[in-house]
C-alpha cells in the first residue's frame, strides 16, 4: 500500500486510493449476482466501477453538455448538475433505508408531511414509534461525490472526508428536528465511504433485521444493497455526461 500512495502524485489519485482503503467501499465486489435481490450489475456498470475504483480513462475526452470538459477518466458525471442518476440514486437510497426499517418491523414514512426545517424542506424519513429514549427517528441520506473538486482537498486527505463534512453540514440545516427527534444523516460517497454515525446507523438496522428473520447475514447484505446501488446509479450519472439531462443539484440529497 505504501508503493501505491507514493505513485498517487495529484489528490485526484490520493482521494480515490483512500477512497478504496475505506471500510465497506468494496462492499459490492463481495455481493452474490441475484437479480431477484438486485445485486446483479450489467456489464457497463461494472466496467464503470472497475474503472473508477482503479483509476483507468474510461472514455475518449469529450464536452458535457453543461459545457465543461470531460477528461479521460469520466468522473465529472459524477458531480455534474446536468448528469443523470444523481436524483435516482438518491431515491433508491432512501428506499433502502425504508425498506430495511419495515423489514425490521419499524413502522416509518418516506418525507413526512408536517416535520420540516424552518425553510420547508422534510428530512428523508421518520420513523412512527420511538427509535430511542422516547424519540422517534428522523434522517436524512445524501451522496456527495469524492472526487468533486469541491472536496478533493478533503478527500485528497482523509477517507470519507465528503461525508463527514456533508454528515455536519445537514446536522446544522436539521438543528430544529433534532431538537424533538433522533436524527441521523446516512451519507455514502460516490465512490463508497459512508459517513461514521451513518455506518453505525446501518449496522444497527442490519442487528434488528436479524433479531426479525433470525438471519446473522442481513447486515452484511444491506451493505452490499448500498454498495450495489450506488455503483449503478454512478454508471447512469457517469454516461449522463455524453447526453442531455435534466438539472439537478450538486449532490443528491
Amino acid at each position: 500500500m505504501e508503493v501505491l500512495s507514493s505513485a498517487c502524485s495529484d489528490p485526484h489519485s490520493k482521494a480515490r486510493l483512500l477512497a478504496c482503503q475505506a471500510p465497506h467501499s468494496g462492499d459490492w465486489l463481495h455481493a452474490w449476482p441475484i437479480t431477484a435481490c438486485g445485486l446483479r450489475l450489467d456489464n457497463e456498470s461494472i466496467r464503470v466501477a472497475v474503472g473508477l475504483r482503479l483509476g483507468t480513462n474510461l472514455c475518449a475526452p469529450h464536452a458535457c453538455p453543461c459545457g465543461k470538459a470531460v477528461d479521460a477518466r469520466g468522473t465529472h458525471g459524477l458531480s455534474c448538475k446536468r448528469s443523470q442518476g444523481r436524483a435516482t440514486r438518491h431515491s433508491l437510497l432512501n428506499d433502502l433505508v425504508a425498506r430495511a426499517m419495515i423489514r425490521s418491523k419499524i413502522p416509518c414514512t418516506k418525507e413526512p408531511v408536517g416535520l420540516s426545517r424552518s425553510d420547508g424542506k422534510r428530512p428523508d424519513g421518520v420513523t412512527l414509534v420511538p427509535w430511542r429514549s422516547g424519540r422517534c427517528l428522523a434522517w436524512d441520506v445524501t451522496v456527495p461525490d469524492t472526487l468533486a473538486h469541491s472536496y478533493l482537498n478533503l478527500t485528497s486527505k482523509e477517507s470519507g472526508a465528503a461525508s463527514e463534512c456533508i454528515d455536519s453540514r445537514k446536522r446544522l440545516k436539521y438543528d430544529s428536528i433534532s431538537r424533538t427527534h433522533d436524527f441521523v444523516v446516512v451519507a455514502c460517497e460516490t465512490m463508497g465511504p459512508i459517513n461514521e454515525s451513518g455506518l453505525e446507523f446501518l449496522k444497527t438496522l442490519g442487528r434488528l433485521m436479524t433479531s426479525v428473520t433470525g438471519d446473522k447475514r442481513e447486515g452484511a447484505f444491506l451493505l452490499q444493497r448500498l454498495s450495489v446501488l450506488i455503483q449503478r446509479c454512478n454508471a447512469i450519472a457517469f454516461a449522463g455526461s455524453f447526453c442531455n439531462s435534466e438539472i439537478g443539484d450538486g449532490e443528491s440529497g
